[in-house]
C-alpha cells in the first residue's frame, strides 16, 4: 500500500497484504491523524474511488484493486509526535522469515498505543522498519509481561496465526505458549491443571480487570513446578486458553499471587520485593511451539529469562543457602 500523500491524489495498488480488509478500516489505518468523520465523509461523497468507481465504506478490498485517495490534511497531536520521537527501545529479534517476525518484548512497554499509551512496540517496529509494507500484531502481551511476541509480515500469515491462537495450545495445529512465573508461597504440586472461568469487567476508572466468575469464559492453565524456595516458587504456565490476564488471575485465585503484580498481587510484598531488586512483575513468555504459517513446518522459539529476573532468582538461592548454613 502506497503511503498517503498530503498534497496530491494518491493511486494505490492493493496487494495481498490488504486483501479482504474493509475500505474504511484501511483508510483509517493509513490516514493517521485525520478525523474519523472526515474519512467517512470523503468515501460517501465519492472522493475515494476503487477501480474508478464509488465504493461503500464496508467494501472488502481485493488484490489488484486500484484505490484513489484525495489530498488530506493530517493534523497530528504534538503529544503523539513527541512520544514517538522519544520512543527508542531495543527489540531483539528471535526469528524472522518472509511472513513472520518474532521479537523478545521488554517489560514495561505496551504492545501498541492506546489506553493511555501514546506509543508501543508495533509503532516502534514500523518506525524502525519504514520499508516494511505490512506489520501487524498476531497476539497481545500485557505491558508488564516480557518475552515472545509474534508479528505478521503478510496478511496471509497473520490470519493463519490468528487461527492458531484461537485453537489454543491443547493439541492439533494450535500454538503452544509457555511462561515462567514466580509466585509468593510454596507450591507443592509437580503439575496442576486449573480450570476456572474468567470474566472481564471495567472498574469505575475505566480500567480493564478480570475476576473469577461462573458467568465468565472457560479458562484452562497447566502449571508445572520448576523450582521452590522457602517463600517463593517458580512455575511454568502452559496456556490452554488465551483469556485476558489468565495466568495472573488464576494464580491470585489460588492464593499464589505473581511476584510484582500490581493489579492482582500482594501489594505489601511488592514493596518489599522492589527494595530487594525486583521492580517489575515476574512473568515472562519464554517458549512457544507452532507450525510456521508459511510452510507448516514446526517452529520452536525461546526467549531467555531477562537478566534482572535471573539475578533475583540467584539472590533467592543465595539467601536460602545462607539461612540454611546459619541454621546448621
Amino acid at each position: 500500500m502506497v503511503e498517503v500523500s498530503k498534497s496530491s491524489v494518491t493511486q494505490a495498488l492493493i496487494t495481498e497484504n490488504e486483501h479482504g480488509q474493509r475500505l474504511d478500516n484501511l483508510l483509517l489505518k493509513q490516514c493517521k491523524g485525520v478525523p474519523k468523520s472526515h474519512v467517512y465523509s470523503i468515501v460517501r461523497s465519492g472522493q475515494v474511488r476503487v477501480n474508478g468507481r464509488r465504493a461503500e465504506v464496508s467494501y472488502r478490498l481485493q488484490t489488484g484493486d486500484v484505490l484513489r485517495i484525495p489530498p488530506l490534511r493530517i493534523a497530528r497531536r504534538e503529544q503523539e509526535i513527541v512520544a514517538g520521537a522519544e520512543f527508542n527501545v531495543d527489540l531483539p529479534v528471535l526469528y524472522e522469515d518472509d511472513g513472520l517476525l518474532i521479537i523478545d518484548k521488554p517489560a514495561g512497554i505496551a504492545v501498541h498505543g492506546g489506553s493511555g499509551e501514546s506509543f508501543g512496540v508495533i509503532e516502534a517496529l514500523r518506525r524502525q522498519r519504514p520499508q516494511a509494507r505490512f506489520l501487524e500484531l498476531a497476539h497481545r502481551l500485557d505491558r508488564e509481561t516480557s518475552g515472545i511476541l509474534l508479528v505478521g509480515k503478510k496478511r496471509s500469515a497473520l490470519l493463519a496465526l490468528h487461527e492458531m491462537f484461537r485453537d489454543g495450545g491443547g493439541g492439533g495445529r494450535g500454538a503452544d505458549k509457555r511462561y515462567q512465573v514466580l509466585v509468593a508461597g510454596r507450591w507443592m504440586d509437580p503439575v496442576r491443571n486449573v480450570r476456572v472461568p474468567l470474566l472481564k469487567y471495567l472498574q469505575p476508572s475505566g480500567e480493564r480487570r478480570v475476576r473469577v466468575s461462573e458467568a465468565g469464559k472457560a479458562s484452562h492453565t497447566v502449571f508445572r513446578l520448576l523450582a521452590r524456595w522457602e517463600h517463593f516458587s517458580l512455575l511454568e504456565a502452559h496456556l490452554k486458553t488465551g483469556r485476558t490476564h489468565q495466568i495472573r488471575v488464576h494464580l491470585a485465585h489460588l492464593g499464589y499471587p505473581v511476584a510484582g503484580d500490581e493489579k492482582y498481587g500482594d501489594f505489601a510484598l511488592n514493596r518489599v520485593l522492589a527494595r530487594d531488586g525486583l521492580k517489575r512483575m515476574f512473568l515472562h513468555a519464554w517458549t512457544m511451539r507452532l507450525p510456521n504459517p508459511l510452510d507448516g513446518r514446526d517452529l520452536v522459539v525461546e526467549a531467555p529469562l531477562p537478566v534482572v529476573l535471573r539475578r533475583f532468582l540467584d539472590s533467592l538461592s543465595a539467601k536460602e543457602k545462607q539461612d540454611h548454613g546459619q541454621s546448621i
